[in-house]
């Protein structure tokens, strides 16, 4: 993994300390390959009629892929690891207004994880090719759900699912 990017902080915002308590392990299942190298060419928000990307899993998770074809669109969490993980405010538009971290879908957060709904377009192998991804090419892949709207539970009934 690189480090952050460094840049300096814009008029208004606010960078912490943040603690590093190792409380957590993620796994990552693949890389995410883009045609965007650089956050200045990198989209704010992906497009549905965006470039084709690629969800590239490591080869042992390739079994996990079994039934993501019926469903047209997909859930993608990433870990953003070319990002600052200090500021709790922010001026996204550099003109001093800030905003809260948790107000802002900003790759910078104290846990940069990223969420795209995408439009996926074909499955080749251990590879999903997608369109609507914002994140910069070589990006860790965290998971893959399908959309929570078009999933129905393969499980049987209980009484919670009535709320």
């Amino acid at each position: 993994m690189t480090d952050p990017e460094p840049t300096k902080l814009r008029k208004g915002e606010l960078a912490v300390d943040p603690l590093q308590p190792e409380d957590a392990t993620l796994r990552f299942i693949g890389t995410i390959r883009t045609p965007f190298t650089t956050r200045d060419l990198c989209p704010r928000q992906g497009k549905l009629n965006g470039p084709d990307c690629r969800l590239e899993l490591l080869p042992h998770w390739a079994p996990a892929l079994k039934g993501i074809s019926d469903f047209e669109y997909i859930d993608v969490l990433y870990w953003l690891h070319r990002s600052r993980r200090d500021l709790v405010l922010q001026s996204p538009r550099g003109d001093g207004v800030t905003t809260g971290t948790f107000a802002l879908r900003s790759p910078v957060r104290p846990n940069p994880i990223g969420l795209s709904r995408v439009r996926l377009i074909r499955q080749e192998g251990d590879t999903l090719v997608v369109k609507g991804l914002d994140c910069l090419d070589k990006t860790p892949l965290v998971d893959i759900k399908p959309e929570r709207c078009a999933y129905t539970p393969q499980a049987p009934h209980k009484d919670a699912d009535q709320t």
